[in-house]
């Protein structure tokens, strides 16, 4: 199988399947998610991704290595992660 996300950088075998399962199935969806919300995506339908796969997706939209992504980038990704968190925390209380 010929799978255009496993030639991002970053993105193996079992990233790739999660994001198949949230609709993801080519770069061009990747970007129109972007990182955050695919991230989001791959969590909520039940996966154990850690921060790194958020880190890579987003890394893979810029075409460098997860490590490379800079800490104020990661920072920034963090935040939008945890505003969308409360966010939902507070509708939920009502």
């Amino acid at each position: 199988m010929n799978d255009e996300l496993q030639h991002l950088k970053n993105v193996g075998k079992t990233s790739a399947q999660w994001l198949h399962a949230v609709g993801i199935h080519n770069a061009s969806d990747l970007r129109r998610m972007g990182a955050v919300d695919a991230y989001q995506a791959v969590r909520k339908r039940g996966f154990r991704a850690t921060k790194v796969l958020l880190y890579a997706i987003e890394a893979a939209l810029l075409d460098i290595h997860w490590n490379d992504l800079p800490d104020d980038r990661k920072d920034a990704l963090n935040k939008q992660i945890n505003t969308a968190t409360n966010h939902r925390k507070s509708l939920s209380r009502g």
